[in-house]
């Protein structure tokens, strides 16, 4: 098939290659300058022209010649110019030009098509095919360099040293004739192809130290365990869940008032779907189902504020919330009658955590004390658990209600027996130590969650100084992992029906994390908020988080799912009440 003439000077048909010294020759080559460090111009040299005389069907085939200077002869002219010349191949006659003379190619008329051809398909000095390599393992007994190396070798290799960004060494010397038809041994790191995927590690601290040039062309896919499948971490990844995690929440409402302190513990979901939210000296309920919003309280004293809210657990009892004041008061109120039914005494300051365990209603204060308080007695002090030394933030029962885990502003993380809590006599209440106390955190302990998947498992994050989630064996005090989050830990909850955990930060991001356990791998990263998310809890089906952050904001997001049985039926935040996307807590 004949191609398109590239110029002017011939109309059509495909240009032959001639190697010859006829008067043609003289007239399509014009003089060249020597080059630096070239050899004497009195020193001729035989040349590459291109005869771009039209093609016809009678002078289709190609013809080659070689000029000799001074019409002298030369062995591979003499073979070149022989009848037996038409067998030769392409291959060959390149062979046999790198090993007899250097030549410099005349570029007057040429063709980019057969420039393609040759560095395309062409091979090296050598006869080695550029795509074979035999690595080899002793680079020092790579052959020395030879000055006899064509141009056109040197053009491939220096190209394909510059595309794949390595060093570009000596090329090896000319092998002899006898050794034409065998490979020769190069650099494999030299020699690599580009997209190749490999098996090789990546490079890393106390490994060989050699960087693959191709390592980013390799894949890494995460293993079921842990990381990467080569071993590395997986942090900046994210794993895939089978749902649609939403990253923008679902409602905001407004709160305003809402005290920025990271050791007080401001709302609370209750089994009835109301969450209680502390603004001020005030607090408010607001119904999920309906959207509606109830006045529950607004303290008295002038220098008096809400400190914490923790709505009661158990059949029957959902309707009762304790809360927590600055005078050093735990107050017990109806949510259906609006009303106050008893006011507990015993801390000296400001009660800053809650927890319920049935009839057991546990205070931490900034005293450093935890009161238990029996809600059924006149004589509600049941037991004082003295561990801590500073103000304790947090407070949580395991599922059964046979441990407490405490966490305090001096970075002690503590565990308790219910057991140690029974009343010894009906008059007076028992001082008890914590079963455990564990300092591995460096900074203040507040955020603490009990795995409802595990026995015995316990997570806890640390404040700014620490930055780090830390899983627990409660059994033995052993630390399981811990994972370094980058900010301030302020809140974590479980999922209820998947292995996942959700936790609230401070500065810098200010966002919310889902995180899959045991991998620790993020799920998804939510943002939103402007100010540290100091507060989270977690709706009753287990689908919902709502975040209370010191933007003075609520937001909700559906980041855990539908628990398997229930996941064709209206959410706790159903759409039927009418209830906008924004509105204000009060």
């Amino acid at each position: 098939m004949d191609t398109p003439p590239r110029s002017g000077k011939y109309k059509g048909g495909v240009p032959s290659f001639s190697l010859t010294s006829s008067p043609r020759q003289a007239a399509n080559t014009r003089p060249r300058t020597p080059r630096s460090g070239a050899v004497s111009s009195t020193k001729k040299r035989a040349k590459l022209v291109v005869d771009v005389a039209p093609s016809t069907p009678s002078n289709r085939r190609s013809s080659f010649s070689l000029s000799s200077p001074s019409g002298v002869s030369s062995p591979l002219a003499s073979r070149l110019n022989s009848p037996s010349r038409k067998s030769m191949t392409p291959r060959s006659l390149k062979k046999d030009l790198d090993n007899s003379c250097r030549y410099i190619p005349v570029r007057d008329d040429e063709t980019m098509d057969v420039v393609r051809h040759v560095v395309v398909n062409g091979v090296n000095g050598t006869g080695t095919d550029l795509g074979k390599e035999n690595p080899d393992a002793d680079p020092s007994n790579a052959p020395a360099p030879s000055p006899a190396i064509g141009v056109a070798d040197e053009f491939r290799r220096r190209m394909r040293g510059a595309l794949l960004k390595v060093p570009v060494q000596h090329a090896p010397s000319t092998p002899s004739s006898s050794d034409l038809g065998e490979e020769e041994n190069v650099d494999s790191s030299n020699t690599q192809r580009l997209l190749s995927f490999t098996t090789r590690q990546r490079g890393r601290p106390g490994g060989s130290g050699v960087v693959d040039p191709n390592d980013h062309d390799n894949i890494h896919v995460l293993s079921k365990n842990r990381g990467y499948e080569d071993g590395s971490e997986g942090s900046g990844g994210k794993v895939k869940v089978g749902r649609h995690i939403a990253s923008a929440p679902s409602r905001i409402l407004d709160a305003p008032e809402l005290v920025d302190d990271y050791y007080l513990n401001l709302i609370s979901w209750g089994s009835e779907n109301i969450l209680a939210v502390a603004l001020g000296q005030c607090v408010y309920l607001w119904n999920a189902d309906n959207g509606n919003i109830d006045h529950l309280l607004t303290l008295e004293g002038q220098d008096d504020y809400v400190t914490s809210v923790e709505w009661a657990e158990g059949q029957g009892c959902g309707h009762y919330v304790a809360v927590g004041t600055n005078n050093a008061e735990v107050q017990l109120w109806d949510s259906r009658e609006l009303k106050l039914v008893r006011t507990m005494n015993g801390h000296s300051q400001r009660v800053g955590s809650l927890a319920w365990n049935k009839n057991w209603l546990s205070s931490g204060g900034r005293d450093s004390l935890i009161i238990q308080h029996d809600v059924r007695s006149a004589n509600h002090l049941a037991a004082t658990y003295t561990g801590h030394q500073q103000e304790v933030c947090g407070l949580s029962w395991n599922e059964d209600g046979s441990a407490l885990a405490s966490g305090g502003n001096e970075n002690y993380l503590c565990l308790w027996d219910a057991s140690m809590s029974q009343r010894r006599n009906n008059n007076s209440s028992s001082t008890v130590s914590p079963r455990l106390t564990l300092n591995q955190h460096c900074a203040a302990v507040k955020a603490l969650a009990w795995c409802p998947h595990h026995r015995g498992l316990l997570a806890s994050g640390g404040g700014t100084a620490d930055r780090t989630i830390k899983f627990w064996n409660t059994n033995s005090g052993a630390v399981l992992n811990s994972v370094d989050t980058g900010s301030q830990v302020c809140s974590l909850l479980w999922s209820k029906h998947n292995k996942e955990l959700a936790s609230s930060h401070g500065f810098s991001e200010n966002q919310i994390c889902l995180w899959n356990y045991p991998t620790m791998t993020k799920i998804a990263e939510l943002k939103g908020h402007t100010a540290r998310v100091l507060h989270m809890a977690q709706s009753p089906d287990g689908a919902s988080v709502v975040s209370a952050a010191a933007d003075e904001t609520l937001r909700f997001w559906n980041i855990f799912g539908k628990p398997p049985s229930s996941k064709r039926n209206k959410g706790v935040l159903g759409g039927s009440s009418g209830f906008g996307f924004g509105g204000s807590i009060r």
